[in-house]
């Protein structure tokens, strides 16, 4: 059984920084995509940033160098590095995972595993 944790997750001020941390268990793909998504309420979920089996990354227009995803494979966990926060990346952030690689779509439709959310609030 497929479990993703997210935490990490806060509030800060205007400029801040937080690392979010998906740990997960029970995910064994050779191919594989994972995924951080977000959502401001009343807003469509979002892709931003994606990495696949080998490790090629990809960032939503917004993060403007901003954020940085990396995983630990020995540890199973993916993060993501969130720096100079501003408040318009309020929402709830979501790890997603793909047993198909290597190419990693934006939607959120194409994801099987998802887990429960964390809250990011940024404050001005």
């Amino acid at each position: 059984q497929v479990q993703l944790v997210e935490s990490g997750g806060g509030s800060v001020q205007t400029g801040g920084s937080l690392r979010l941390s998906c740990a997960a268990s029970g995910f064994h793909s050779p191919k594989y995509c994972m995924v951080w998504f977000r959502q401001a309420p009343g807003k469509e979920r979002e892709a931003v940033a994606t990495i696949n089996n080998g490790g090629l990354k990809q960032y939503g227009d917004f993060v403007k160098g901003r954020f940085t995803i990396s995983e630990d494979n020995v540890q199973s966990t993916l993060y993501l590095q969130m720096n100079s926060l501003e408040p318009e990346d309020t929402a709830m952030y979501y790890c997603a995972a793909r047993g198909v690689g290597p190419w990693c779509p934006w939607s959120p439709g194409m994801y099987n595993y998802w887990g429960q959310g964390t809250q990011v609030t940024v404050s001005s």
